[in-house]
């Protein structure tokens, strides 16, 4: 285990090897526009389940990379490190993406550098939670 002063607190996540980066951000190749949007449409049916707004409005996802050849790699947050679904909606994230036509891998990595705050959120989701 590393010694205190070499990790944060937030570098634990389950699943992960331990002092590590278990996903692996690939190189960008130009992107495929026409999977991109059908992937950023799948990422919107993913809700935050104590907040009723989409993880995209939410300003959850901080990267989307979508390439050629059908790698998909998401660096998303949560909307706190105490979260509940901390362990699960990253999955639900990387289910999603698998789940489009055209896909061949989804890389989905959970960061919590920027902290998400509020002002990420899109206006539609500002005005659905009442907070404009």
């Amino acid at each position: 285990m590393p010694a205190p002063d070499d990790s944060e607190f937030f570098d634990f996540m389950p699943g992960q090897d331990e002092g590590g980066d278990a996903v692996a951000r690939p190189e960008p190749d130009g992107g495929d526009a026409v999977l991109q949007e059908k992937v950023l449409e799948a990422l919107k049916t993913v809700r935050d389940p104590e907040i009723p707004v989409n993880l995209v409005d939410l300003g959850l996802i901080y990267e989307l990379l979508v390439n050629k050849d059908g790698t998909v790699y998401v660096e998303m947050t949560l909307t706190t490190p105490a979260c509940p679904v901390a362990g699960g909606l990253p999955a639900q994230v990387q289910e999603a993406i698998a789940a489009v036509p055209g896909v061949q891998d989804a890389r989905v990595k959970l960061v919590w550098t920027p902290p998400w705050t509020r002002d990420r959120m899109s206006e539609e989701a500002k005005l659905e939670l009442g907070l404009l």
